[in-house]
């Protein structure tokens, strides 16, 4: 937070866009940093900023590559802006880590309406008001600090990561389908079974489970996921 508002950070090396972003996001509120290359975003991030904007192809270092690097200290949210619209580059947005991807051009509405979404989500999980945990096996889920615990060791999930575990783990046994759980997480229309099987492959190997015979999220074949 700066100066009580919430902060966004937005990489893109398209100064037109910058000024738009810019013009549109403090006009509802919000501080804006702006930068034109993924290596100084990188080198900006910080527990001050809530929300990073990031162009996919920029000069000196790509978003995908600032998106690694952020994510190895911060698991604030990330939403790629980029014209890559195609599928394997949505996939690789979301193997970074990436909560949201906005390809461009865009509307405006669209794109404030996405920014909200995220940050509120973000904002109820980080206010969680909850004292509960919830335990599955060797892996406990702390609804409060919004954290997953393996073996005493504190395992490194995004916030959508999170979400998606906790939403199957407190519905246990039931079959949630990629475009369920996509809605579900991101209160929007499925895009497509790539980004959640993305995010669920990434939830096994932090978790250490086995696509073939996991411990923790199960795969009903033809029909999607669930949680003992």
């Amino acid at each position: 937070m700066k100066d009580g508002k919430k902060c966004i950070l937005i990489a893109d090396d398209d100064r037109q866009i910058c000024d738009i972003l810019r013009i549109l996001l403090s006009s509802e509120g919000y501080t804006v940093i702006i930068t034109d290359n993924g290596k100084q975003a990188a080198e900006m991030a910080s527990d001050e900023v809530d929300l990073y904007l990031l162009d996919i192809n920029m000069p000196g270092q790509t978003g995908i590559e600032a998106a690694e690097e952020i994510r190895k200290k911060y698991e604030t949210p990330i939403v790629f802006l980029t014209a890559c619209s195609g599928e394997s580059d949505k996939i690789i947005g979301f193997s970074v880590g990436a909560d949201d991807y906005i390809v461009k051009p865009f509307s405006n509405a669209e794109l404030l309406m996405r920014v909200r979404a995220i940050l509120r989500r973000n904002a109820a999980f980080s206010c969680a008001v909850k004292d509960n945990c919830i335990v599955i096996g060797d892996l406990v889920l702390d609804c409060d600090r919004q954290t997953a615990v393996k073996n005493e060791e504190e395992i490194p999930l995004t916030y959508t990561e999170f979400q998606i575990l906790k939403l199957l783990a407190t519905n246990r046994k039931k079959i949630f389908s990629p475009d369920n759980l996509y809605e579900s997480i991101w209160n929007d229309n499925a895009i497509g079974n790539d980004a959640i099987m993305v995010h669920i492959k990434n939830i096994r190997k932090k978790l250490g489970d086995s696509s073939r015979n996991p411990i923790y999220i199960k795969t009903a074949w033809g029909k999607g996921y669930y949680i003992d």
